[in-house]
């Protein structure tokens, strides 16, 4: 496999965030442009990759995990948790995770 994947999983019940937005963004335009756009489904995954791996080529990119409208609290930190990555080898696949909490988020690659 590869491409770019995802998912997204509540760190504060242990949960998949289903319903997140989250968009694929092309940093090599000015403006970015936006390449993808998906919602999460019940596990916290996208239905499909963000990028197919027939699509993938070396480049920097960010996705936007938009989670203030998952979470709808006073205490969120950030509406959208941004993360910029590159793809160095356009033949591996790049999984970026997302760990929140309404006021704690990370990621790292995943497998």
């Amino acid at each position: 496999m590869t491409g770019i994947t995802t998912h997204v999983l509540d760190i504060h019940t242990g949960r998949p965030m289903g319903g997140v937005q989250v968009e694929l963004y092309d940093l090599a335009s000015d403006p970015p442009a936006r390449i993808a756009n998906a919602r999460t489904n019940a596990d916290g995954r996208t239905d499909t990759p963000m990028l197919p791996g027939q699509a993938a080529r070396a480049g920097h990119f960010e996705l936007r995990f938009h989670v203030g409208d998952y979470f709808k609290s006073a205490d969120v930190l950030t509406e959208v948790v941004p993360v910029r990555f590159r793809l160095f080898d356009a033949k591996q696949h790049y999984h970026v995770p997302m760990l929140c909490a309404p006021w704690y988020f990370s990621t790292y690659r995943g497998s």
